[in-house]
């Protein structure tokens, strides 16, 4: 989900397909298999992108959506969840090696993911959103952004998506800086993900930001495995039978108090 730069994800593209090539000898077989006879499911996640996959201040125990999601999901193969925690740019490499069997850490769908990995159904969408102060009303889309200051990381894409909508970028280290500077009325806006406005409202409960409006952007994350792999099809069993039982939903509602784990209804940018 997050933005990552053109030659990290080229190096970690290159390094994943050498790897997979270099293991591929190793046997085979059935990946699902191997997870029954194991009796456990070996999950790839970051342990520190809150509120996905991050220590509990408290307890430090491992904790998030995507935490909680894969040991869900493990439920319904029948077997255990053992995490192996593994920073974001060598996480598909420590796939390709078979130090885990699937990747749970927000992984974005795009077509260079789908020629390298097997992916699964979405269990998480996410969309583009304006955030504004709660008494603001002239800001209701990407349109009326227009002559507006906006508050962005000049790294992520949401700066591109402001800039091009004609809004005077204003630049921040990140979405906490962004919201800081909206309260102070220093700015007018800040474009970011949906994901990280509905989290920063459930656990603050700041009523004094709101979603005003969408920039027609949509994602969606899915469970990483390896190429070919017969996971795949388990694990998207696995997620229907959690979203038909409401189990997602409550996962989702727990940490964003709204349920993520549909498509957002239909987007309008203008």
């Amino acid at each position: 989900m997050r933005s990552r730069s053109v030659l990290t994800a080229l190096f970690a593209a290159i390094l994943a397909v050498a790897l997979t090539a270099c293991s591929s000898g190793s046997g085979g077989g059935s990946d699902l298999q191997s997870v029954k006879d194991a009796g456990v499911l070996r999950v790839g996640t970051e342990g520190t992108y809150s509120p996905f996959s991050f220590h509990d201040p408290k307890t430090n125990a491992l904790t998030g959506y995507d935490v909680e999601v894969a040991k869900a999901v493990a439920d319904k193969l029948g077997v255990k969840v053992e995490y192996v925690e593994t920073p974001w740019d060598a996480i598909f490499a420590g796939l390709a090696a078979d130090r885990y069997d699937v990747v749970v850490n927000q992984v974005t769908k795009n077509p260079e993911r789908a020629g390298l990995y097997g992916l699964s159904s979405t269990y998480t969408w996410s969309e583009g959103v304006i955030a504004t102060r709660a008494d603001e009303s002239s800001i209701t889309s990407l349109a009326s952004l227009k002559g507006k200051k906006s508050a962005q990381s000049l790294t992520s894409n949401w700066a591109t998506v402001a800039k091009d909508a004609g809004a005077q970028v204003e630049s921040v280290e990140g979405f906490t800086q962004a919201i800081t500077l909206l309260k102070q009325q220093r700015v007018d806006a800040t474009v970011n993900d949906s994901l990280a406005v509905l989290d920063y409202q459930r656990s603050t409960g700041d009523q004094g930001v709101k979603i005003a409006g969408k920039t027609g952007d949509v994602s969606e994350q899915a469970v990483a495995t390896r190429k070919g792999s017969d996971l795949v099809a388990a694990i998207d069993k696995a997620l229907a039978d959690l979203k038909a039982d409401g189990t997602l939903a409550k996962i989702s509602e727990k940490y964003f108090s709204a349920d993520v784990s549909v498509k957002p209804s239909a987007a309008t940018a203008s």
